[in-house]
């Protein structure tokens, strides 16, 4: 989805506009995501971007829309770009240290 959201509508208020946007973002997604997945494939990543124009669009992280969608309307601005790339991805695990155990608290002192 590669889209320039303007954010005037003649029959529709603001508000209501911002909330249709944000379902179609939302749509979009679900829909990518209930595709089936290639073998070899965990998960559907997205590769997202955000700006009030295609050219100054930044990346960002897919669960940020609704802030920028909201930031976007506090500031008046009269449009802004979103564009969502779905790919597929391989979960990878961190292994991470056992956390050492507190000699602070001793069960046997209760």
């Amino acid at each position: 989805m590669k889209k320039t959201f303007v954010l005037s509508h003649p029959k529709l208020n603001l508000a209501r506009l911002i909330e249709s946007i944000k379902y179609d973002i939302k749509k979009y997604i679900k829909r990518e995501r209930s595709k089936k997945l290639p073998s070899g494939v965990d998960y559907w990543d997205f590769d997202c971007k955000y700006g009030l124009d295609e050219a100054s669009a930044e990346v960002v992280h897919v669960s940020a829309f609704n802030k920028l969608i909201d930031a976007a309307e506090a500031a008046e601005a009269e449009s802004f770009y979103v564009e969502i790339l779905v790919k597929p991805s391989i979960r990878t695990f961190v292994e991470r240290d056992e956390p050492e155990e507190s000699e602070d608290f001793d069960e046997s002192e209760q």
